[in-house]
């Protein structure tokens, strides 16, 4: 009997980690639950313990694990360990117990854990896009020395990696690539006259055409800054320069990106919107294994369309590209403005259109340094939030 391999989740809670948890219980044969965290969804977390049985739980703070813990001991579950805090996080997604880390904690609050689980030669199901975005360089040397393996679970890099010839050794140029295309829907706010942005209303940003996602990451594809982040995370993943990496608008969010071949040859990756599929193919690869999600019907689409980016509707694109050619901590800089921005926005203390000001202004105030290790990443990402947030107040 084959040993099932053991996941730690990190995010179980968000729409990634309930996906994944959806498709693991379509196949309890082939997949255990060693580790599950939430940061304060504890009622959530709670009933996701009485399903799925984990070993250990992550909270993120002392009060969460108190209530967790009293939810277990109702639960007659208190033999499962409760642990709180960021050093938590790192211990499960390293652990010995664990084979498998989706990493799918929103921002940069999970790159420590993502790095974690890299350095211990983890297979990695990368969800969080902010760990390449911040310490690319950092995060592909260490799954480079460790062995550790790792898997894109964004659709769109899942996508690529799916399209890609095998053995793709992290030289476009010796595999015939000409562009690595990168699609997004255009969000809610495509055929939107541009003069009326300013007064969108959170409400408005979060609710995706086609996707079902969290606040934070529905407000970046409403401004597009999710697909600047894609960006450079496709530039670190797949080693392509930010002029071999372009955006396509195409709203139907079928087919989930493409690589362009020298030959003239285009292989795309097509699929329902739905993240069970990546998340299956990331869990089950090399193989395939059923994710839940009904097969595209070639015969119900009304069309494929497709469309150039407009830099005009949606400038945080734009400063995505500039920070990836900036280069050092720039993509740093641009991430923790952009959250701190995103939040603003969600709380209602700023409007749409100022989120990219609050990015780019920050991005002219804050010199880009050389980003060495994980502390001058994570210093330079506090001030960067410092400085985004004394502009909002002020």
């Amino acid at each position: 009997m084959q040993k099932k391999q053991q996941l730690c989740i990190l995010g179980a809670t968000g729409s990634i980690g309930v996906s994944t948890l959806d498709v693991v219980a379509r196949h309890p044969d082939r997949y255990g639950v060693f580790a599950l965290t939430a940061h304060s969804q504890v009622k959530k977390l709670a009933e996701q313990c009485a399903l799925f049985l984990p070993k250990v739980a992550v909270v993120g703070t002392a009060k969460a694990a108190n209530e967790l813990a009293a939810l277990l001991k109702e639960m007659q579950l208190s033999h499962i360990d409760i642990l709180f805090g960021p050093e938590a996080l790192c211990q499960v997604a390293s652990a010995n117990e664990c084979d498998s880390v989706m990493a799918a904690i929103v921002g940069a609050a999970g790159l420590p854990a993502s790095l974690a689980a890299a350095r211990a030669g983890k297979k990695v199901l990368l969800a969080n896009k902010e760990a390449l975005v911040m310490s690319g360089q950092i995060f592909i040397d260490t799954i480079r020395e460790s062995g550790a393996a790792i898997l894109p679970i964004d659709s769109e890099h899942n996508a690529i990696f799916q399209c890609l010839p095998d053995h793709y050794n992290r030289v476009p140029g010796q595999h015939g690539i000409h562009k690595i295309l990168l699609t997004a829907s255009g969000g809610p706010f495509l055929h939107r006259d541009v003069a009326t942005l300013d007064d969108v209303t959170p409400e408005q940003a979060i609710a995706h055409p086609n996707w079902v996602m969290g606040r934070k990451i529905s407000v970046d594809s409403a401004t597009m800054m999710n697909k600047g982040l894609e960006v450079i995370e496709a530039h670190w993943l797949f080693a392509a320069p930010a002029d071999q990496i372009e955006v396509l608008i195409h709203p139907q969010s079928v087919v989930h990106s493409m690589v362009s071949y020298v030959d003239g040859s285009v292989m795309a990756q097509m699929g329902n919107p739905d993240m069970r599929t990546p998340i299956a193919y990331g869990l089950a690869y090399p193989e395939r294994m059923d994710s839940g999600v009904a097969p595209l019907d070639f015969l119900k689409l009304k069309g494929l369309h497709f469309e150039a980016p407009d830099f005009q509707r949606f400038p945080c694109l734009k400063l995505a590209y500039d920070a990836l050619r900036a280069g050092k901590s720039a993509a740093t800089i641009l991430n923790a403005s952009n959250e701190v921005a995103v939040q603003a926005f969600l709380d209602k203390r700023i409007g749409f259109r100022m989120i990219n000001q609050i990015i780019q202004r920050t991005l002219e105030k804050m010199p880009a340094v050389h980003t060495l290790d994980l502390e001058t990443i994570l210093a330079c990402d506090v001030e960067a939030r410092s400085i985004a947030e004394a502009m909002i107040s002020s």
